[in-house]
């Protein structure tokens, strides 16, 4: 009897999990670039190096058949954390995370998947925004959140410029699309602090 059980809750588990797998691979939105990535990519116009590390992103990434459940993992962390600084801080942990994720993507030249990954980076970092907004409407002090998420912005925006000046050039406008999340969240993140009277980190990025 026990040992049928066993048998049962095993076959279920694993039928849990493939079911799992499979509903978040279908849920990916696709991508498919024509061109490879340049052989011997273009000078970057700009130096800019943003003293802001992003965190290590795992040993599973999002290539790796484990995603699923590692991103389902992170859903569930969301779910339960009901405090808005600390799911601003989880939000901006998750986007660096997914940003450090696509870069290497697109290093290893799986630019479909990786235009994927940054786009979910750029809104989880967009979230992290709005959680600080609403802890700052409860009467938290956001401002060291603030001064962490605008250099934050500018890391995106420095590996995102990396990023496009290795991938392939059908996937470049996509690229830049995307870069407007960083743009924009730095300039309210920028004026949030300003009005706190705050000094903020200078942008490198001359076009704001």
């Amino acid at each position: 009897m026990i040992k049928n059980l066993l048998l049962f809750l095993g076959s279920f588990s694993l039928a849990s999990i493939i079911l799992i797998v499979s509903i978040f691979r279908i849920a990916e939105i696709k991508y498919v670039f024509s061109q490879a990535p340049n052989p011997t990519p273009t000078a970057e116009t700009k130096s800019v190096e943003i003293k802001y590390n992003l965190p290590y992103p795992g040993n599973i990434l999002s290539d790796n058949i484990l995603w699923p459940l590692k991103a389902l993992r992170d859903r569930v962390w969301l779910t339960v954390t009901v405090n808005p600084a600390k799911k601003a801080d989880l939000y901006l942990l998750l986007a660096d995370k997914r940003l450090a994720d696509s870069q290497l993507l697109f290093e290893k030249g799986k630019a479909d998947l990786g235009i994927s990954v940054l786009t979910k980076a750029e809104k989880y970092l967009e979230n992290a925004r709005k959680e600080e907004e609403i802890a700052k409407k409860e009467g938290m002090d956001t401002s060291g959140f603030l001064k962490r998420f605008v250099l934050a912005t500018l890391k995106h925006r420095e590996v995102m410029d990396h990023i496009a000046n290795i991938a392939p050039e059908d996937a470049k406008p996509l690229i830049m699309k995307t870069e407007n999340y960083p743009k924009n969240l730095y300039t309210e993140a920028k004026n949030g602090l300003l009005e706190a009277g705050i000094n903020i980190p200078q942008n490198p990025f001359a076009e704001n």
